[in-house]
C-alpha cells in the first residue's frame, strides 16, 4: 500500500530567489535519511533536487518528484520517478509482457499525448521564464509520442496525476493480485 506525503523535499525546489524554509531537526535528519535511502534504491546519488511524493507503509520511498534541472544545470524531463524496488520490478514485469504496446493500444494515442502536455506544463511551470539554459523537453519520461516507460507514467500517477497509462498500469497490478489471491485459495 502507498501514502502520498509531499516530504522530506531534499535541495530546493522552490524558487532560489526565496530564502529557504527553516527546518527542524527532525525533518533535516529525514531528508538525510531519503537521500541515504534513494541513493541505494537507484544504485546511485540522486544529480538533483528531489522530495519524496509517496512512501511504502514502512515510510521507504517509492516516488521522487524531480527538479526539472539537475544540479549541473542538465535538464531532467522525468519529474516523477518510480524508485521502490518491490514495484519497479513487478512493473519491469508487466512491460517484459508487451506492456508498453498494450498500454497504448488501451489508452489511446490521443489520450497519451493529453497526459504528456499536462506532464510538461506541471515540469516546466518551475523554470523561470527568463532562464537561457537547456530545458526539459516532452512530456512524461521526457517521451514527445506514446508509451516509452510504464514506471513514469505509473510513479506520476501514484503522485496523483491523471495519467490515463498509470491507471492502466494500477488495472493491471491489481488483476494480477486476484489471480494470485485466487490461485492461493484453490
Amino acid at each position: 500500500m502507498w501514502c502520498c506525503c509531499f516530504s522530506s523535499c531534499v535541495g530546493s525546489l522552490a524558487d532560489p530567489d526565496q530564502a529557504a524554509p527553516t527546518l527542524s531537526e527532525a525533518d533535516a535528519a529525514q531528508r538525510v535519511a531519503d537521500v541515504d535511502v534513494v541513493t541505494e534504491l537507484l544504485g546511485r546519488a540522486p544529480a538533483g533536487a528531489f522530495d519524496v511524493v509517496v512512501r511504502d507503509d514502512a515510510g521507504i520511498p517509492v516516488v521522487i518528484r524531480n527538479a526539472p534541472l539537475l544540479d549541473n544545470g542538465r535538464p531532467m524531463p522525468t519529474r516523477y520517478w518510480l524508485v521502490g524496488a518491490a514495484i519497479r520490478a513487478e512493473i519491469g514485469r508487466i512491460e517484459s509482457a508487451g506492456g508498453v504496446k498494450a498500454a497504448e493500444e488501451a489508452v489511446g494515442l490521443p489520450a497519451i499525448a493529453k497526459a504528456h502536455a499536462a506532464y510538461a506544463v506541471e515540469r516546466d511551470a518551475l523554470i523561470a521564464d527568463d532562464y537561457e539554459g537547456p530545458r526539459p523537453h516532452d512530456g512524461v519520461g521526457g517521451t514527445r509520442r506514446g508509451v516509452k516507460c510504464l514506471h513514469a507514467h505509473y510513479a506520476w500517477y501514484l503522485a496523483g496525476g491523471a495519467d490515463p497509462v498509470g491507471q492502466w498500469v494500477q488495472d493491471q497490478l491489481d488483476a494480477r493480485e486476484a489471480e494470485q489471491t485466487k490461485s492461493q485459495a484453490q
